[in-house]
């Protein structure tokens, strides 16, 4: 792929800290309804969800593993009638490993995979008090050197009467062609952050 833009580094994690990133097989989705659950801030879905994840999305998702245990998960589609978006559907990572830029490099890895496709715009939906989220997206559209928007997702009335938020749309993007992500394996060119 030929780039025009810089590329962007994913951090790398702390010395005796091994984390690996990959993307999620069957065996993890009991490992991801658990890490869901205690995250305590997402909807949780079936584990017959997370099975359907592993299987039939898996190209669009990742998981963080570290000594044996799972410590974080993205899953993120395409739309049917958007190929061009990819829609970050929830984020993730362990206590024990929060606020060391996990997420982040879930996000990066899940966009390496996905850069060969077509990826002009990425969304995701996050509640006004989910201001985790929020730093997370506006970072992420920093480090891609993109506009981020935010728009009309759902109501609170469309989650009948479970008294959850509004969710509100994040557009990051259009990335522009050619656009690079490089994981800190590779050497970086240009000016890179």
């Amino acid at each position: 792929m030929t780039t025009s833009r810089s590329p962007v580094t994913a951090a790398t994690p702390p010395v005796g800290r091994e984390v690996l990133i990959r993307r999620p097989a069957l065996a993890d989705a009991a490992g991801i309804h658990r890490l869901v659950v205690a995250a305590e801030a997402l909807d949780v879905n079936s584990l017959y969800l997370y099975l359907l994840l592993c299987r039939d999305f898996s190209a669009t998702c990742r998981v963080a593993e570290a000594a044996g245990e799972l410590i974080g998960f993205v899953s993120a589609y395409r739309p049917p009638s958007r190929p061009d978006l990819l829609f970050i559907w929830q984020i993730a990572v362990a206590s024990t490993h929060r606020r060391q830029g996990l997420a982040m490099r879930m996000l990066l890895d899940l966009l390496v995979a996905t850069g060969d496709s077509p990826l002009p715009t990425l969304a995701t939906t996050i509640t006004d008090s989910n201001a985790a989220s929020r730093r997370l997206f506006e970072s992420l559209a920093r480090r891609l050197r993109c506009e981020l928007r935010t728009g009309r997702g759902f109501e609170s009335n469309l989650f009948g009467t479970t008294g959850h938020e509004a969710e509100r749309m994040f557009y990051l993007g259009p990335l522009k062609a050619g656009f690079q992500v490089t994981t800190g394996k590779e050497p970086a060119h240009g000016n890179g952050f």
